[in-house]
């Protein structure tokens, strides 16, 4: 079974990969009980989000075997929340990323240095 931190490393790089926009890891172990990482990403439109989201399915349900427990917002496709338990993904259009700033409201956390990774 893979490591939380490899787990956030592979859908990352799944993000990258499918040229996903400013991507942040986030580590949020200390701070909530709802997952160790947060992972945030923008798309260029409702179509790139639910190509990235599937990306990141890919990689860490089907390629690494962790459950996708929930996934929520598709139908939008302005954000679309991806839960892997240790980690939930977050994939936005980037006018909602900015309304929801959620970098600020975790502004607590500790970011995951990412750019020699992916």
């Amino acid at each position: 079974m893979a490591q939380p931190k490899e787990i956030a490393m592979n859908a990352a790089k799944a993000l990258a990969d499918k040229k996903g926009l400013g991507i942040q890891l986030l580590d949020v172990a200390d701070l909530t009980t709802l997952a160790e990482y947060f992972l945030i990403c923008t798309g260029t439109s409702a179509i790139h989000v639910n190509t990235l989201c599937d990306a990141v399915e890919k990689a860490v349900a089907d390629d690494m075997g962790e459950p996708l427990l929930h996934r929520e917002g598709h139908r939008s496709g302005t954000w679309v929340l991806l839960d892997f338990g240790c980690l939930i993904v977050h994939v936005f259009t980037e006018e909602t990323r900015k309304f929801y700033d959620l970098e600020h409201l975790w502004s607590d956390a500790t970011p995951v240095p990412l750019a020699e990774n992916l």
